[in-house]
Parts: structure tokens; sequence; C-alpha cells
């Protein structure tokens, strides 16, 4: 029938070359749209296992040119990141394993998961620690390594090594990393700095006795010349004025020599329940202070005579601060596994050269002071495996602040608790 209609056949078959035409273009298509996907799958499959090096060339005029490009800039920021970070870890790795303090850093299961070369030479003759439990490497270390590590706690020690005795300081710190508990170990050899600070506070001592000798013995030998013409005038009023003013000299000198003496044999400390309510009235009856303690009602673990001398010389040091009687405080409260006690008063506070130098033995800004207050103070603290540190307050004043661990009751060298 067409064949009679010469013009409709060739419509028709126009027809079905474009519709031919058409299903060829769209079947192209959708073969290249495809291949477009999987490419796009494989990438983000690549960055997903953090391969960032594949890239998708595309005709940016399609309609999957714009989706290519953001992907292919995706890849290239990424690509950008990772080498920065790269170079960021590489550089702390160098300046890590090239540091001498050692360093140890282990999971929750007590296994090295990193150490640095100064680790691995003071621990396993320079072989890699990874890997290997810490308490087995502990096992072949010296044993104050070992008890300085079960103390838990940072400290300072001493171990042969080389057949060289060397002073280490040992810090802990505890964080979670990738949901798991981590421990940081460092060890810092800590010989040269301490011997050069040694050397240095022994010439300080020297300094400062050899300067309370001379105006103790300057003024005697000169009272003692005079003492022997006003005996040749027979004038005993004046050599009892003499005589009363040598052994005021002699009876300071006293003081100050048993002070440092006292100082160099302070004891270790007789740990045992204290309770406090009962402590705290005890030192109420020997220096005034207003309690604004919280304390905790337990009794807590300290040498009671000891931790009374640290606070009657700190409310005293705030008495004489300047600070009126009713602005001297003391507060006593639980915090982190531990006691807080903290002396406040509203005197006139320390410089921040003061501050600096305040704990350091032979230091004082009272003209008649030896300078081993506060030092006495921090040696008994930290024995007791406390701290100590100063700062000023808020409106004037300063606040000394001294914290205590809890201890586990029923230490051997105990005497019986106050309360």
């Amino acid at each position: 029938m067409l064949q009679q209609h010469p013009f409709l056949f060739a419509a028709f078959a126009a027809v079905l070359a474009t519709l031919g035409s058409t299903a060829l273009i769209v079947r192209k298509a959708g073969a290249r749209s495809r291949k477009l996907l999987r490419a796009l799958t494989d990438g983000i499959t690549s960055l997903r296992d953090r391969d960032f090096s594949v890239s998708i060339a595309a005709d940016k005029s399609d309609e999957f040119g714009e989706l290519i490009g953001a992907y292919n800039s995706l890849g290239a920021v990424m690509r950008s990141e990772r080498q920065s970070l790269y170079q960021r870890e590489l550089l702390l790795d160098t300046v890590i394993q090239s540091t001498p303090l050692a360093l140890v850093l282990t999971n929750t299961n007590g296994a090295i998961v990193y150490s640095n070369l100064a680790a691995r030479q003071l621990l396993l003759k320079g072989r890699k620690l990874e890997g290997f439990s810490f308490n087995a490497i502990l096992e072949s270390a010296p044993e104050p390594l070992r008890e300085a590590v079960a103390g838990g706690q940072d400290t300072l020690f001493s171990m042969m090594v080389e057949q060289e005795a060397e002073i280490f300081h040992l810090s802990l710190r505890r964080f979670v990393l990738n949901a798991q508990i981590h421990h940081l170990y460092l060890l810092k050899k800590l010989t040269r700095e301490l011997n050069a600070q040694e050397v240095a506070t022994w010439k300080k001592v020297i300094r400062v006795i050899a300067h309370e000798l001379n105006n103790s013995l300057a003024p005697i030998s000169s009272l003692a010349h005079s003492g022997r013409l006003l005996l040749q005038r027979n004038d005993e009023a004046q050599l009892q004025r003499v005589f009363s003013t040598i052994e005021e000299r002699a009876a300071h000198l006293h003081t100050f020599i048993d002070g440092y003496a006292h100082f160099a044999k302070l004891p270790k400390p007789r740990i045992a329940p204290v309770r406090w309510s009962a402590f705290l009235q005890r030192l109420s009856d020997t220096v005034v202070f207003a309690d604004d303690s919280t304390a905790p009602p337990e009794r807590s673990q300290f040498d009671a005579v000891q931790l009374e001398q640290v606070l009657i010389n700190l409310l005293k040091n705030s008495h004489e601060s300047g600070s009126a009687s009713g602005d001297v405080r003391l507060e006593v409260r639980a915090q982190a596994a531990g006691v807080l006690i903290q002396v406040q008063d509203r005197g006139a506070g320390m410089t921040t050269a003061v501050l600096q130098q305040a704990l350091l033995p032979f230091y004082s800004t009272k003209p008649a002071g030896t300078g081993l207050g506060l030092t006495v103070c921090r040696e008994i603290i930290e024995a007791h495996g406390g701290r100590m540190h100063l700062s000023n307050r808020a409106g004037g004043g300063l606040i000394v602040s001294l914290w205590l661990p809890d201890r586990e009751p029923g230490l051997s060298d105990a005497e019986p608790g106050l309360g």
C-alpha cells in the first residue's frame, strides 16, 4: 500500500532511519554513562582505601563533566593534604628520634607501639622495642627503673648506665588514642644538669654561711677587743653589755647553723591514718586561721607531725605578709585521687621573679631569713609523694597549694594515727 504512495513511503523510511540513529546514540550514551559511573565507583573505592592517585578523564562539556571535575579536584586536595601530613609526621619523627629524651608509648595491653632511638639504646641495646611487652622489657632493666615505673608517678631516680651512675627523671602520662588507653613514658637524663645545679647550690650555701658567720664573728671579735680594754678599766657595767651582745650573736649563729642541720637531717615521713577534723582542731590551737575546709570525712594517710609543721610555717608566713588575720584561710578538699590543701591570704603576694625562686633552697626575701622555710615545706610534701605550688590570688594575696595523694593504709613504719 505504501508502495502505491511514494511520498508516504519516503516519510516512513526517514522516520525509521531517525529512530535507528537515535537508538544507536542512546545505546552509545548509556554505555559511556555506565563506564563513567564504574570509573567513579572505582575512584571512590580508591579514596576509601587511601589511594588518592586515581583521576578520571572526561569531556567537561557533557553532563558528567562537572561531577568528574569535582571528583578529580577532591583527589588533588587529598593528595596535597596527605603529602603535607606526611612531611609533618616525618619532621616530628625526626625530632623525636633525634632527642636524647627516651620515649616509650604503650597501648592498653602494655605492648610497646612506639619508641625512639634513645629508648631503644637505653632498654634493648639499640634494637626495636615495638611489639614487645613493656613489662617484659623491664624485667631485664635495672631495679631502680623498675621501681620508678611501678611507682606510677613522676619521679627522680639513679641507676648505673655503662658502669656510671646516672640520674633520670621519669614522666608518666595517660591518654586515650583511637578509643584505647595509652601510657607515655618519658625518661630524661639529668646527671649533667643536676651536677651543675648542685655545684651552684653549694656555692650559694657557702656564700650564705660565710655571710652569716662574718655577720656574727666580726662583731664578736670587735667586742672581745673592747672587753679587754674595759677589763683594764674595771668597767663592769660596760663589760656586762659586751658579754650580753656576744651571747646574743652566738645564740643567733647557733640558731642559724641548727636550721641548716635540721634541713639536712629531715626524717622520712611516718605515714599513718589521720582524721581531718581532729588534725585541723589541733592545728587551730597553735595558729589562727579561718577554716573553709570541706575535708573528706574518711581518714587520709600522711605524717601528721610533719604536715602540721608545714601548715604552721605557711600560716605564719600568711600572717606576716601584711594580711588581716581574718583573711588568712585554710581550705582542705578531695581532688584528683588525693587531697588539696590551700593556704590563702590577702597580703602583698609575690612578684614573678620571687614566685620563680621562692621554693629554691637558701632564697629568702626576709632580712633575717635563712631561705629554708618554704624549701623544708616542699621537701616534706614531695616526700609524701605530693606537690607544692605558689600563685598570686586574684584581688591580691597569695595561694599556697599542697596536693597529697591517696595512700593505702597499713604501712609498716606508721605510728598510731591522730583522731
